[in-house]
């Protein structure tokens, strides 16, 4: 079995992709007249060994079809081709997902036809919209948008087991965070809503072109096997309806925090109490198992 620890040796590849350093990186955004900007949360990743070490840290194999959002440049994408035998890659912009299978072409041309690249939004993208169902999400996630890619991308794709992201490092903390944690919040609940949430790794600022101004890290989220509680749409956003409330005002107990979701102060502390919650909790002490059985007690 792959290893997901992001420090080990990278799954033997197939060695057919050269791979993009820093001077291809440039030359490529050069040709193809692409400036990398921050409203598309563009920074492009150049180093061999990084993008190595995700796939590593992804577990990803033959077996897998990889969603790949926000490939840009494809530095990624190579490295993913060259280790699974399927990539769908999701590109917003316009220049980069119409140039991304010419140069899958030019740099691993026996590899060119298990690419896929598809010209739309992340956050709009639904099964129909791919031509074959993927397996894992590995993607250098566009940092403005990431937690809200990453939780549509799971509440759509229920064929999705596995989840290796790159995000702000201080959104990786939080997507990762336990319950007690101050840094403890809605995304770390509703991404456990889906599986089990770990830090992988940490990846520094000069690998990237251009040099962000933050912190990277890595994110693997790993769906249950067999969820413990149902994941249909409907429960889904009553389950996060709650999440929402609890943190909107997080200071506040959660009998006050819950008062207008529950109609008033004294339904929200009866539904707390019959979900086992003691009323004078806030929302930060609370697992997702928790807001699951709260989400699932009616009113009067």
């Amino acid at each position: 079995m792959p290893s997901d620890d992001p420090d080990a040796t990278p799954a033997s590849p197939r060695g057919l992709a050269a791979l993009l350093g820093p001077a291809e990186v440039r030359a490529l955004a050069e040709e193809f007249g692409v400036r990398p900007t921050k409203q598309l949360g563009q920074n492009f990743v150049h180093d061999a060994n990084t993008v190595r070490r995700i796939v590593s840290a992804a577990g990803v194999g033959r077996d897998d079809v990889v969603l790949e959002v926000g490939p840009g440049l494809g530095s990624l994408t190579l490295a993913l081709l060259d280790v699974v035998d399927r990539v769908v890659a999701v590109e917003l912009d316009p220049k980069l997902a119409q140039r991304l299978p010419t140069t899958v072409g030019q740099r691993a041309p026996e590899l060119a036809d298990r690419l896929d690249v598809v010209h739309m939004d992340a956050m709009k993208v639904l099964p129909a919209d791919l031509p074959v169902t993927p397996t894992a999400l590995v993607a250098n996630l566009p940092y403005n948008v990431a937690v809200p890619v990453l939780l549509h991308l799971f509440a759509e794709f229920p064929s999705l087991r596995t989840a290796l992201v790159m995000v702000q490092s201080e959104v990786a903390d939080r997507l990762a965070a336990t319950p007690g944690s101050k840094i403890y919040g809605v995304p770390s609940v509703k991404a456990r809503f889906f599986g089990d949430v770990r830090r992988a790794g940490a990846v520094g600022r000069s690998v990237f072109w251009p040099v962000p101004q933050v912190e990277s890290g890595l994110v693997r989220i790993d769906r249950y096997a067999q969820p413990p509680w149902p994941v249909d749409e409907i429960h889904r956003r009553s389950v996060f309806a709650v999440v929402d409330a609890a943190f909107a005002q997080r200071r506040k107990t959660l009998r006050a925090a819950l008062g207008g979701w529950a109609g008033s102060p004294a339904e929200a502390e009866r539904r707390l109490v019959a979900a086992g919650v003691e009323p004078s909790t806030r929302g930060e002490k609370l697992d997702a198992a928790a807001f699951v059985r709260l989400a699932g007690i009616g009113g009067d």
